[in-house]
């Protein structure tokens, strides 16, 4: 029996344990991949029979999937080595970077296929569905490659087997072959089904034989579990018909919303307080169940602080001496008639900061019981259900105020207010419960509405489902919250496809950028070769304008495709210093020489490159040639001018998209401490920001994307589009002026729940 390599005794290179993991991780999974992919022509022909006018695409993906199968594991295997080459090499390939390189081998400024964009995304989606189900085994593979591959440290995206890596092989093998775009997805999708689990168990056995080979062999224990703490019980007043699942113990820390948390956390300081200064003056003990004490803390703050939000007309106080509370079926029967025909004062109220919406919906609750022919001098709103109005009212208050809500997302947000009343109501679990489908749905709705403008036909797309879904609450919810679950889901799907079209605008807009700032390193390195040589002597005009116009697009378009040490680059350089060797032959008066004999072909390939071909391109040479020989022969008169060129022009820099970056002359970016700089350039992709511009707008921006060129920073907006470019130099200026700030968004409810306590400020109640 072979011995087993011996571990290192600290991290360094171990080619033998390197050697192992190869051939336990890359032969399994090149073949693990052929054979699923031997059914996907069948998986094909499946979905050839039921794709109706789609028919045609699915029968020729089968067909090009047959013929070019060995190609496909070939390219899939391919990858793989790579990466573990570099792996070897203590050098990891970056999985991000080849996705992003992955069909750009030209380094043109031709921007990635929507096509294209879309196998990227769909790889990112089978990388992170291998993620979820392996996460605690690959997390030790990381460790363990890096231990004996001798690097500081390997994560998702330098893990040459990881799931990223996997997914850039799958998009390579793919690019292969000739298919439709629906057809290619359909092919990735299935390897999310068929080959993610495999390619699990492929990492739990290189774990385990990296763990029996001595390598790191403790972190293969789990730590142990801590006894399941004891889940609170159902509320009374929860909807039976809802799931029981997703509760969670909100006396758990890691499980409340995170304004439940800070609320419970400071108004437990508050009573402490209260109980110290007045003995007996608040007698009651939090309840055992973690959601009912944040609703009691809540309630008791709403009754301290009533008096303060409300005026003489508030409905309380309506009639003094009113006894009896709307029953149940009252508050039911009203608000299912403002459900239906919201009152236009109830319309006018939503979103008018200088009315309260709940003090309105109280308003109108007691005037529409009237007409059902309650006695108004005999009724008023029970104190749970007073609460309960109140805090839907500022929720809908506070969202209205603070999100980018305008028009028509604001009418359509302000029309769930009277349903929110009846679900807080029904099932007062909503306010403590992060997984409710009520707020699950307000979330997605308002994510779908927040700074749409419907400028696109997706965004007007959204708006219309978002419309559709509104109208069948309204129409279909009456007292069973299972229309909030059914909707919700519906909604989730349409939303998960509108956030594929913003993640690939957020891709073009990285490949927008990325090709502008190609261009501008190129036009900037050529800008400074023209300088150099137009130094000296002033030319004559028809050379100076060869150098400037025609030459200089000519060497940028040949230093963008190719970079500094290219072919056509060293052609271009070449041609203007021989250009310029003639001039001074010239003018050392050498007469009869064959002006430009040899430079004639470069000259026409750069006359080409702008444009000008046959004729016209013959009698730019026949300028440059009489120039040099008027020269020669000391007659400036006989100089000649090039021929009109026809326009040419390289893209211009895009101004920015934000008003966030005019800083004003007080504010130098030098002057920025490197340390400060060095918080925004450590900063993760994906991090948002708050942009807030000189008349106090908030923008959410996300980092998409970091220059290698330039080290600016990309942020595009919740639709994907660019809307700043900055520094870190310039960030740290922006925050010094209050222009920015970091993003704090656990989803519209969460937020505005937020926002409701901060109004309400339980830090200094007043207490009577």
């Amino acid at each position: 029996m072979m011995s087993q390599p011996h571990p290192p005794e600290r991290p360094g290179h171990n080619p033998d344990l390197l050697a192992l993991a190869r051939e336990a991780a890359l032969p399994p999974l090149s073949a693990t991949f052929a054979r699923v992919l031997a059914g996907f022509d069948d998986a094909l022909f499946d979905r050839a029979e039921t794709a109706g006018a789609s028919q045609l695409v699915f029968l020729d993906g089968m067909r090009e999937l047959r013929r070019r199968r060995d190609d496909i594991t070939a390219r899939f295997g391919a990858h793989l080595r790579q990466a573990w080459s570099a792996l070897e090499a203590a050098a990891p390939l970056s999985a991000e970077a080849a996705l992003a390189q992955a069909g750009q081998g030209d380094g043109g400024l031709s921007l990635v296929s929507e096509h294209d964009l879309e196998s990227r995304l769909a790889v990112r989606n089978f990388a992170a569905v291998v993620l979820r189900e392996w996460k605690p085994v690959l997390a030790r593979l990381d460790r363990r490659l890096a231990w004996i591959s001798g690097v500081d440290g390997l994560d998702i995206d330098l893990n040459p087997i990881g799931p990223e890596h996997i997914g850039v092989a799958v998009h390579e093998a793919f690019g292969v072959c000739d298919l439709a775009a629906e057809v290619r997805l359909v092919l990735i999708k299935l390897c999310e089904r068929e080959f993610a689990v495999q390619v699990g168990r492929i990492y739990r056995d290189v774990d385990e034989r990296l763990a029996q080979a001595g390598v790191m062999p403790g972190i293969s224990q789990p730590p142990p579990r801590p006894a399941p703490a004891a889940r609170p019980p159902r509320p009374a007043d929860a909807d039976p018909g809802m799931a029981q699942g997703d509760d969670e113990d909100l006396s758990d820390p890691q499980h409340a919303p995170a304004w439940a948390r800070r609320f419970t956390e400071r108004w437990a300081r508050h009573r402490s307080e209260l109980q110290a200064g007045h003995p007996g003056g608040y007698d009651g003990a939090p309840s055992a169940s973690g959601q009912n004490m944040i609703l009691e803390a809540l309630h008791e703050l709403l009754a301290q602080t009533r008096h303060v939000r409300e005026d003489a007309t508030a409905a309380a106080q309506v009639a003094v001496g009113q006894q009896r509370p709307l029953s149940q079926h009252e508050m039911m029967s009203v608000l299912s008639l403002l459900q239906a025909t919201p009152t236009a004062t109830l319309r006018a109220a939503v979103g008018d900061q200088s009315e309260s919406l709940a003090q309105r919906l109280k308003n109108e609750v007691i005037s529409g019981a009237t007409r059902l022919g309650v006695d108004p001098g005999q009724a008023r709103l029970d104190p749970q259900d007073e609460d309960a109005i109140d805090l839907v009212g500022m929720l809908f208050d506070v969202m209205l105020d603070e999100r980018e809500l305008e028009g028509r997302s604001r009418e359509l947000i302000g029309r769930l207010v009277v349903p929110f009343v009846k679900v807080a109501l029904l099932d007062r679990r909503m306010f403590v419960q992060k997984t409710h489908p009520a707020r699950r749905l307000l979330n997605s709705l308002a994510e779908a509405c927040e700074g749409n403008a419907g400028e696109s036909q997706a965004e007007r797309a959204l708006m219309g489902k978002v419309e559709e879904i509104i109208d069948r609450l309204i129409a279909e919810f009456n007292e069973n919250l299972a229309i909030f679950l059914t909707l919700e889901e519906e909604f989730r799907e349409f939303l998960a496809q509108h956030r594929r079209r913003i993640e690939i605008a957020e891709r073009r807009a990285t490949e927008t950028q990325r090709g502008q700032e190609k261009l501008e390193l190129a036009r900037s390195r050529a800008l400074a070769e023209l300088e150099r040589r137009l130094q000296g002597a002033p030319l004559p005009a028809a050379i100076e304008g060869f150098l400037r116009q025609p030459w200089n697009h000519h060497l940028t378009m040949s230093l963008l495709r190719e970079g500094d040490d290219g072919e056509s680059v060293a052609e271009a350089l070449g041609l203007a210093d021989m250009l310029l060797e003639e001039v001074a032959e010239a003018r050392r008066h050498v007469v009869g020489k064959p002006w430009l004999q040899s430079l004639q072909p470069g000259l026409r390939k750069v006359f080409a490159s702008v444009g000008l071909h046959g004729e016209g391109s013959v009698g730019a040479i026949d300028a440059l040639h009489d120039t040099l020989q008027a020269i020669a022969e000391a007659r400036p008169e006989l100089e000649r001018a090039l021929p009109e060129l026809p326009q040419v022009s390289l893209p211009t820099p895009p101004a920015q998209e934000s008003a966030a970056l005019d800083l004003g002359a007080e504010a130098r970016p030098e002057s920025v401490d490197h340390a400060d700089a060095a918080r925004y350039r450590a900063m993760d992709i994906g991090t948002w920001l708050d942009f807030i511009d000189k008349d106090g707008k908030v923008q959410a921006g996300k980092l998409s994307w970091v220059s290698p060129i330039s080290s600016r920073l990309l942020f595009v907006n919740r639709r994907g589009i660019r809307f700043c470019v900055a520094s870190p130099e310039e960030l740290v200026v922006m925050e010094r002026l209050g222009r920015l700030r970091p993003h704090v968004d656990d989803g519209a409810f969460d937020s505005a729940m937020q926002g409701v306590i901060d109004r309400l400020d339980p830090q200094t109640p007043t207490v009577h």
